[in-house]
């Protein structure tokens, strides 16, 4: 098998789509791809998405929260931005990627009930997976 291409997807936290996409992309397709996830401000990893990602049978827990410049000098293949503000500030030192972009709502800016919450995350968590059952692909 040839080599896997390597994927780093982008949000500005780090903290939810950007690690959600992560998780869902090494598992369904972990054997095509190496996939890593920064975001431009990171933060932490935000309860919710870990919650929603072990109800699909992917443990994120050991997933951190890490600043694109960790990345800086690596090339990759594929460098996916999934909000506007990472399209926005992402940094040019990623050479020959090929860079996508799909933005997605941010579950982590929704308000009110945990199960609100909860339910925001688990849209954009199947919104990432069918986007991602076909990557790679422009837009």
């Amino acid at each position: 098998m040839p080599d896997k291409k390597q994927v780093l997807i982008l949000c500005t936290g780090n903290s939810a789509r950007s690690q959600m996409a992560e998780g869902l992309l090494r598992s369904d397709a972990g054997d095509r791809f190496t996939v890593e996830s920064a975001g431009t401000k990171p933060s932490t990893v935000r309860p919710e998405a870990i919650a929603v990602m072990k109800e699909v049978g992917i443990d994120i827990t050991s997933h951190r929260s890490k600043h694109v410049d960790e990345f800086a000098g690596q090339d990759f293949d594929y460098v996916l931005t999934v909000c506007d503000n990472a399209k926005e500030s992402c940094p040019v030192f990623f050479g020959k990627a090929t860079r996508l972009h799909h933005s997605f709502n941010d579950p982590a800016a929704v308000e009110g009930s945990e199960e609100k919450r909860l339910s925001a995350f688990r849209t954009v968590r199947d919104e990432l997976r069918g986007y991602l059952k076909t990557f790679p692909r422009s837009n």
